[in-house]
Formats: C-alpha cells, sequence, structure tokens
C-alpha cells in the first residue's frame, strides 16, 4: 500500500464515506481476471485486514500476494491501481490481468 493510496482512503473517510477498501480479484475482464475495488464500514469475519485500510476475502488472497496498491490521479482519471508481481500481462487500462 502506498502513501497515496493510504492519504487517498483517508480523504474518504474523511467525506463520511465508509473507511475500508475491499480489493477483490473476480473471473472476467480481457484478460481473464479482474480487480473490483468498494468500500466498507468494517471487515467480514473471514476477511484479510492489511495495513489497517484494506480488506481481502480468502479466495482473492493468493491472487494479490505481494501486490502493491497505489492511487493514481491521471488524466484519465482518478483510480486505485494494482502493481501485482503474480500477473503474467494485464490489459492496458490495468483493470485486468492474467496468471
Amino acid at each position: 500500500m502506498t502513501a497515496r493510496a493510504k492519504a487517498r482512503i483517508a480523504e474518504i473517510a474523511a467525506d463520511g464515506q465508509p473507511g475500508l477498501l475491499r480489493v477483490a480479484v473476480l473471473g472476467g475482464g480481457c484478460s481473464g481476471f479482474q480487480y473490483e475495488f468498494g468500500l466498507e464500514p468494517a471487515p467480514a469475519a473471514e476477511d484479510a485486514v492489511i495495513d489497517g485500510v484494506v480488506l481481502v476475502d480468502p479466495e482473492s488472497a493468493p491472487f494479490l500476494a505481494g501486490a502493491v496498491i497505489d492511487f493514481k490521479d491521471e488524466l484519465i482519471g482518478a483510480r486505485f491501481a494494482i502493481e501485482n508481481p503474480n500477473a503474467t500481462s494485464s490489459c492496458g487500462c490495468g483493470v485486468s490481468f492474467s496468471m
């Protein structure tokens, strides 16, 4: 988790939104798997809590081992992005990947 990502989650929480970022890996996308991001007020019993602000379910955890979550604010938009060492390729937008 980069400092930019932590700062963005803190900004979101300060605006009254839920303060935990859920990151999940689902089947689909143009490369086979895709990331899903959401905000949650509290972890589920089975969730791993990373850096105190990221929630990962047990099924997604192996796909995200060693990954770094960042927040990017670019001309094309602002978004959370993942640098995943487990991915063998990814699509141009970085939302989907293959292993």
